[in-house]
């Protein structure tokens, strides 16, 4: 089992994730008493009884003000069992796009509804992102149960109703866990609920405890974006040269044949440094320095692979995006592809399908894809670039969309990934009609 989990928080705005999250923090121990105090006294300012454990979380002002959170707020905290990194993310529709960022790199999602609404279009949405960004397991946690007396058939058909809208998603029943909580209260957060006598699973905390999660792709092909060239031209290090970057997948060692993409050079690597000594192997997530037996040009943008298992080389691609812009994409739109530490630019070709994220369908070529919506198209770049399916590779698969002209991110994209729609003749889980015939009927290979 790895000792450190990821994960992220979704749902929909005043469901009481900030709260949710400020308990975990709360109860664990997790605060500095500086804080806390902080927390007690802008809660007594504000005439409350007890502490505002939100203001645990919501720590831009602008987010106190409006009592939501607006940013994706990151915070750490551990048990004796394991360590955590947690990604508070908004509920607001306009901040999708922030969902999208803390998800993407989670290992589990826990998707909140409030008790008393059940499930709604936000939460659906939220299910249909983490689902087409991978995120392997999720936690539903029916919030505010006291408000509804704690009441089993509540919580029953809350859980039947999302276990069946994620089925749908690609989901397992055994990758998805279900929790009746009150943030505010503590039941069942860290502490076993006396409320809820009816309730025989864990806690959220035991359960974040103790879910198996997949560690890093160690067993994956290695995968090295080079970020930096190393070039000391010293006395010490005359004739140095290292090529500096993050591991982004896999494992490698001296003595090992690599390949530099996109040019096709293959070598042999003959020693690994770091800011600590040299390393006998490196794996994912290590920042290290490769250095190669064969002097060849590699820089900035290169993809470092290992030669017998190396990522395809293309300069067209089929991908999903999920769009964040206010800005409309529409077919002819000529912007910049981020992938790795590459950036290319890039013409869209085509808008194929727009993903209704409700009725599990699509809809065949869309003008436009507006903000938060998602949709598979097709790109022509500059240049060659190689690629990794994200079914493959979350890290190496994905890629950023940017505006040439400001700079600024306009959609996250993921390479290859199928829409998660309904088959033919399965009925929406939100109690629409089946997929038509001109829907597409692709089937989600899950997350």
């Amino acid at each position: 089992m790895s000792d450190l989990l990821r994960l992220a928080t979704a749902g929909s705005v005043d469901d009481g994730k900030s709260t949710l999250v400020g308990r975990l923090l709360y109860d664990t121990k997790s605060v500095l008493a500086d804080t806390l105090d902080a927390v007690h006294r802008a809660s007594a300012d504000r005439g409350l009884a007890t502490p505002d454990l939100s203001l645990l979380v919501d720590g831009l002002r602008s987010e106190r003000e409006q009592g939501i959170t607006i940013d994706v707020a990151y915070r750490y905290f551990a048990t004796p069992k394991r360590s955590f990194v947690l990604a508070d993310t908004p509920g607001h529709v306009q901040y999708t796009r922030n969902t999208v960022t803390g998800a993407s790199t989670a290992q589990l999602a826990v998707l909140l509804v409030d008790a008393r609404k059940g499930v709604i279009e936000q939460t659906r949405r939220h299910a249909a992102v983490l689902a087409l960004l991978g995120v392997p397991r999720l936690v539903l946690a029916v919030n505010k149960i006291d408000l509804v007396d704690y009441d089993e058939v509540t919580f029953a058909r809350i859980a039947k109703e999302f276990t069946a809208h994620a089925t749908a998603l690609g989901y397992t029943e055994d990758s998805v866990v279900e929790i009746p909580v009150s943030a505010l209260a503590g039941d069942n957060v860290v502490d076993k609920s006396v409320n809820t006598p009816w309730y025989s699973g864990p806690t959220l905390l035991e359960h974040l405890e103790n879910v198996p999660v997949e560690p890093d792709p160690h067993d994956a092909p290695f995968r090295f974006p080079v970020q930096y060239v190393i070039r000391p031209r010293t006395a010490e290090h005359l004739d140095y040269r290292g090529y500096a970057g993050l591991v982004a997948a896999g494992t490698i060692k001296p003595g090992d044949e690599i390949v530099v993409l996109p040019s096709g050079r293959r070598s042999t690597v003959t020693k690994i440094d770091t800011a600590d000594g040299e390393l006998t192997e490196a794996a994912a997530g290590q920042s290290v320095t490769l250095l190669l037996a064969d002097d060849i040009d590699i820089s900035r943008g290169d993809l470092i692979a290992v030669a017998d298992n190396a990522p395809t080389v293309t300069d067209e691609l089929d991908a999903t995006l999920c769009w964040l812009a206010e800005k409309s994409l529409r077919p002819g739109a000529r912007v910049l592809v981020k992938h790795g530490t590459r950036t290319v630019q890039a013409v869209v070709t085509d808008l194929r399908d727009r993903f209704d994220e409700q009725n599990l369908s699509s809809v065949d070529s869309p003008a436009s894809l507006e903000l938060n919506e998602i949709g598979r198209v097709a790109l022509r770049l500059a240049e060659p670039v190689p690629l990794d399916d994200y079914s493959f590779s979350r890290r190496t698969g994905s890629f950023l969309v940017i505006d040439a002209s400001d700079g600024s991110t306009l959609a996250a994209g993921l390479v290859g990934a199928p829409l998660p729609l309904l088959e033919d003749g399965v009925e929406s889980c939100t109690g629409g009609s089946a997929a038509t015939p001109d829907d597409h009927a692709l089937v989600s290979p899950g997350p």
